[in-house]
């Protein structure tokens, strides 16, 4: 198995590029292996690694479906809906509490915002 070439950070060749800058151009890898690392030192640790795939090779986009962009709907309005209390909070609930807002921080009965 062969090396793959390292370029320093801004200087990869034409033709090469990360997976964000494929999307922007409406493309994805398709499959491809990474082609090339791109490296940009640091001081105290090890350097930034980016893969870059080859922007011949790549293929377009595949385009959504209804049938995706229904499923794409469902799954962000569960990410709304509190499991405590299953009602949609008008946001996507936090992953580090695990419900809403009100359902994490209960007002006590007796305090002065609760009358």
């Amino acid at each position: 198995m062969a090396a793959l070439p390292v370029f320093r950070w801004h200087l990869a060749p034409d033709g090469y590029a990360t997976r964000r800058q494929l999307r922007a151009q409406g493309l994805r890898p398709g499959g491809q292996e990474v082609a090339a690392t791109l490296e940009r030192p640091r001081r105290r640790r090890g350097p930034l690694v980016a893969y870059l795939y080859r922007v011949d090779l790549a293929k377009p986009v595949r385009p959504m479906t209804p049938g995706r962009w229904a499923a794409l709907a469902a799954a962000n309005a569960a990410r709304r809906i509190c499991p405590e209390c299953r009602t949609d909070a008008g946001y996507v609930i936090p992953a580090s509490l695990g419900m809403c807002v009100p359902c994490a921080y209960p007002e006590p009965a007796d305090s002065p915002r609760s009358v």
